[in-house]
């Protein structure tokens, strides 16, 4: 009886832990590269669901943006959602 008990609660031990495993889903940080015309509101709106300001926001903080100007050519990090 002690024995099925053990291997039952080892065996579930195992199960926890192949499913509490890291996992990558994060994935690499996505990056866009303004093109003319180009707004961090319109690549707010493109990239993030709900209200353009918060995505404004958190771009304008993930790449050290003083105000709300952009260069054509320039390389922006995307912040996950």
């Amino acid at each position: 009886m002690f024995a099925r008990v053990l291997i039952l609660l080892l065996l579930g031990s195992l199960v926890v832990a192949i499913a509490a495993r890291q996992s990558s889903g994060a994935g690499h940080p996505q990056t866009v590269i303004v093109r003319p015309g180009d707004t961090l509101w319109s690549i707010a709106v493109a990239h993030y669901a709900g209200d353009p300001r918060e995505g404004v926001w958190k771009i304008q903080h993930r790449n050290h943006l003083a105000g709300d100007t952009i260069e054509p050519g320039e390389r922006l990090v995307l912040p996950a959602d």
